[in-house]
């Protein structure tokens, strides 16, 4: 009776698995792998099964890493000239170093293959987290669009920045710095070098400025938020030093409200300028290189040594938070901290 029923069991079972391309052979050792991950349980080793099926069709539903970047960039087309030219650079040198990268589908991806990818393609830790915020960008489109469940991302540990101590300019510096920019080509690029050292102005900011821009009746000049690195607006107090720099200007050559403070070519002005100073266009510790934002250090710096008002600064700096403030200005020791004078101070 026993041989019977199992001669009935394999005719059915094999009528089962007609055009399904697999013998009953295979068909008994899928099953035994299923009751196996079920620990046993039929019931179990069914879930297990459907579960398999619905991850399937959900990497089914996915994009190359190449096309969630593209998705992402065009997500981003309207934000600043600079942020996009930073994220797309930042994708792009990812893509160029780690190979098979943009084929690779992003509801595969994982955590630690996030984490080892900006290793792999950025050197310090301030370019690793330029890379880690710009990864997470493209799967953060990539969840929105339904191309993968979570962003991988999230799980990958900020790189951590020690913020160096910061490099300002002496009064001797400032002096011979506003000399030059005083007699360089008549003058013309004195208002920026005077907005940025007087009134903390980021270089990039400086240079999408216009004279509209420019409120002296109320002492203050406007940043806008298209032009601002935060993307956020602000007003920069105009204080004494500075307002002798625009009234003059406005005095000798009466620009319109259209003009910008940064006369044509201001990249190459400003380098010459900087070089007819005594400053080289090379970065590093040498007193000749030029270091980067040193003039809104400078600003920042004399503005605590002469108000000690961390929330005022940050607000005249545009600073998210104050915690920046606090790790690189506070640390400067007083002899570094030049005593403000009635000719630079802020």
């Amino acid at each position: 009776m026993t041989t019977d029923n199992n001669k009935i069991e394999e005719v059915t079972a094999m009528q089962v698995l007609r055009n399904t391309g697999i013998n009953v052979l295979e068909a008994a050792m899928l099953a035994k792998e299923a009751l196996m991950a079920a620990h046993g349980s039929l019931r179990l080793a069914h879930e297990c099964i459907m579960l398999g099926k619905k991850e399937i069709e959900r990497r089914r539903k996915t994009v190359s890493f190449g096309r969630a970047a593209e998705a992402a960039l065009e997500e981003r087309a309207e934000r600043r000239e600079r942020t996009v030219r930073d994220f797309r650079y930042i994708v792009s040198r990812l893509m160029k170093k780690v190979e098979g990268l943009s084929k690779k589908r992003v509801r595969a991806v994982r955590s630690e293959e996030c984490a080892e990818w900006i290793r792999q393609a950025f050197d310090t830790p301030s370019q690793r987290r330029k890379a880690r915020a710009a990864l997470s960008g493209v799967f953060s489109t990539a969840v929105r669009r339904g191309w993968c469940a979570e962003n991988p991302v999230q799980r990958v540990p900020m790189p951590r920045v020690v913020e160096q101590r910061i490099r300002i300019l002496t009064q001797n510096e400032i002096e011979r710095l506003l000399d030059v920019a005083k007699s360089y080509c008549g003058g013309i690029c004195l208002p920026a070098v005077a907005i940025m050292l007087y009134a903390g102005v980021r270089p990039s900011e400086v240079a999408r400025l216009t004279w509209g821009q420019v409120h002296e009746e109320a002492g203050v000049i406007s940043i806008l938020p298209e032009h601002s690195k935060t993307g956020g607006g602000r007003q920069v107090t105009i204080r004494p030093p500075l307002e002798t720099v625009l009234a003059g200007m406005r005095r000798d050559h009466a620009p319109s409200p259209r003009q910008r403070i940064c006369p044509p070519n201001w990249i190459r002005h400003w380098a010459a300028l900087r070089q007819a100073a005594g400053w080289s266009g090379k970065r590093g510790e040498s007193p000749t290189a030029w270091q980067p934002d040193v003039l809104r250090h400078t600003f920042a710096t004399h503005h605590l040594a002469t108000f000690r008002n961390y929330a005022e600064l940050q607000v005249e700096m545009g600073h998210r938070s104050i915690e920046l403030l606090r790790t690189r200005y506070v640390a400067l020791p007083v002899a570094d901290t030049p005593s403000p004078t009635p000719h630079c101070k802020i």
